[in-house]
């Protein structure tokens, strides 16, 4: 049977996944009875509830006789890791590009690195049924941008399909038939190559990519097979990256990928996707091999993280209350297993072992990491993301800069320049995008964009659309302006009283109701000027026998503002934390004890 491999990459919310759906439906790959989820291939549960893919899936379909291997990447620049290492896996790349949005930067990131490896791009101008669409526009942005990134002539010469995912049809016209999406396998059976056949005789090899654990299986490492055939109970060795055997192992089950499931296959030959379990220490980028081959095979360098937070032991006054898994070696091993798979993330260990350094691409990568981590039961401390600073060979400080590009309402651009130019962001480009809309591209240090996200939507009214993506390294730009009010800390351990909470309303907002357990040095509100200052939240009404008419009334507090885990991280300082427990999320000063505050308050306008 014929074979194409091929990936689907996207900006976020430019409808990859439902894409996926339809070419599953209308390969035949279900029943016509089949009762399918929306977004089948966003199987997680933290994927189903915001709507985005997080890890890339594979999946297949079979068209007029050849096997399609379809690989869904995630759209968000800070899962970036996961769609650099599934590029190695596929032959050609689906180019997903909304018809009203156009290329945004993730777009550009992840196709710069597509036609680097030499893959042929296949655009599909998606969502052409909106009424602010603008296709050929588009087509053409796509084509200015391939020349920008030194695409060659015939990665340029590519085949363009108007299509509406939703809807689930495609045509080479944006008026042309709207019946199916048969053109799209049609074109990616003429234009992808398959994969590059070697002999069958020659040794099995294959890049592992991902890596996942199964309850029955073990560990599971996916990839495309190189070299020769695979069949269950061979014999085959783990090659680190460096030549050196990691381990030696029988396969003890070889799987397939067909549809949404993964079948047992009795044999898989080159260049097919398959799954492998019986190795127990091989991770991604290692190659899996007969042990007749020394070499390892050649995997794809990924880039740097750019953002770091420290992930230590919870030492609340609350601790261990609400989760089970509370203990520094629990929290090691669960970190360490997430960065076996995630070639990404980076850990370091500190000196007394209770904290860890966890570095990403962004505070999106780490927030769902901590929110996996907090439903599996865990309890910990998260510090301030910082962004991780480079020295030049001449000892200058270098610092990220990301690329941002917003999409406002014209009366919103205003708002929006000010606040990214007090984050030292320099305007590279301004036009209108059509529909009364302006798009602005900043470059912006990684570090002024912590939290800014919030802020945005507030001033857009909620409806202007920031992306952001990493673009390179700079001289350092200096301090950066702050939060600019203080906390309401809580001054002692006890529980909130309504008539306290009513009291301290006029000091700014709070972030709890009534009838909730705080302890001393917790954050319970935002303070409505510079500066902390501690309250008793726990004060209850002086009670005597005398009854005054009117002022036994009930009281009606302001709805608290309730804060998300990335708000909260990206809200809190430097000498603040972030309490997570599988029920709750509170803030808190680093420091509990008002007396240690003020020593290293001390200390640090001494220092600075």
């Amino acid at each position: 049977m014929e074979l194409r491999n091929i990936a689907i990459i996207a900006h976020v919310d430019h409808g990859k996944t439902t894409l996926v759906d339809v070419l599953l439906k209308q390969s035949g790959a279900f029943r016509d009875n089949q009762q399918v989820a929306e977004r089948a291939m966003d199987s997680g549960e933290l994927e189903r509830e915001r709507g985005i893919t997080i890890t890339a899936k594979p999946t297949s379909v079979e068209w007029k006789g050849a096997r399609i291997n379809i690989v869904d990447t995630p759209g968000h620049a800070d899962f970036g890791g996961e769609v650099e290492r599934i590029l190695s896996m596929v032959d050609g790349v689906l180019l997903l590009v909304d018809a009203a949005e156009g290329a945004m930067p993730q777009t550009k990131f992840v196709t710069g690195k597509a036609l680097k490896l030499g893959l042929k791009p296949i655009v599909v101008v998606n969502k052409v049924d909106k009424p602010e669409q603008r296709a050929f526009e588009v087509q053409d942005e796509i084509f200015d941008l391939f020349s920008a990134m030194d695409a060659t002539e015939a990665q340029l010469d590519f085949p363009t399909i108007f299509a509406s995912a939703k809807h689930g049809w495609a045509a080479l016209e944006p008026d042309g038939p709207r019946d199916d999406m048969h053109v799209i396998f049609d074109t990616i059976l003429a234009h992808v190559p398959p994969p590059h056949k070697v002999v069958e005789k020659a040794p099995f090899s294959m890049l592992a990519t991902t890596l996942e654990s199964d309850p029955f299986l073990g560990r599971v490492l996916t990839g495309r097979v190189e070299t020769g055939v695979a069949k269950p109970g061979m014999t085959i060795h783990a090659l680190s990256r460096t030549g050196d055997v990691i381990e030696q192992a029988r396969i003890t089950k070889l799987l397939a990928f067909r549809g949404l499931d993964r079948v047992p296959a009795d044999e898989v030959h080159s260049g097919d996707l398959v799954a492998i379990a019986g190795l127990a220490k091989a991770t991604v980028a290692d190659t899996l091999c007969e042990t007749s081959v020394t070499v390892p095979l050649k995997a794809q360098p990924v880039d740097p993280p750019t953002l770091a937070m420290t992930f230590s032991v919870n030492d609340s006054p609350l601790a261990g209350t609400e989760g089970s898994k509370v203990t520094s070696r629990m929290i090691r091993d669960r970190l360490y297993a997430e960065a076996e798979g995630n070639v990404a993330l980076r850990i370091t260990e500190s000196d007394n072992k209770d904290a860890f350094e966890v570095a990403g691409r962004g505070e999106l990568q780490l927030g769902v990491l901590i929110e996996q981590m907090r439903r599996q039961g865990f309890e910990l401390t998260i510090s301030r993301p910082r962004v991780l600073i480079r020295e030049d060979e001449d000892g200058n400080r270098l610092e990220p800069i990301e690329e941002v590009t917003v999409d406002v309402d014209e009366e919103y651009s205003g708002i929006v320049v000010e606040a990214l130019s007090l984050r030292k962001g320099q305007m590279k480009e301004m036009r209108p995008s059509g529909a009364g809309k302006t798009r602005l591209v900043f470059h912006v240090p990684a570090r002024g964009m912590i939290g800014y996200l919030g802020e945005f939507l507030t001033e857009t009214r909620g409806t202007g659309i920031l992306s952001r993506v990493f673009h390179d390294y700079a001289p350092y730009m200096g301090k950066l302006p702050g939060r600019r009010n203080g906390v309401l800390i809580s001054n002692a351990p006890g529980v909130t009283v309504a008539y306290a909470l009513a009291n301290l309303e006029g000091r700014g907002p709070l972030f709890l109701g009534s009838q909730v357990k705080v302890y001393e040095g917790m954050i319970i509100g935002e303070h409505s000027r510079p500066g902390d200052l501690e309250v008793n939240p726990m004060k209850a009404k002086q009670l005597t026998n005398v009854r005054a008419s009117g002022t036994d009334e009930a009281i009606r507090l302001t709805p608290p503002r309730r804060m998300s885990l990335e708000q909260a991280i990206a809200y809190i300082q430097d000498d603040e934390l972030v309490e997570v427990t599988p029920q709750n999320i509170r803030l808190r000063k680093r420091h509990l004890d008002p007396h240690e505050r003020k020593r290293e308050q001390r200390k640090a306008d001494a220092e600075g």
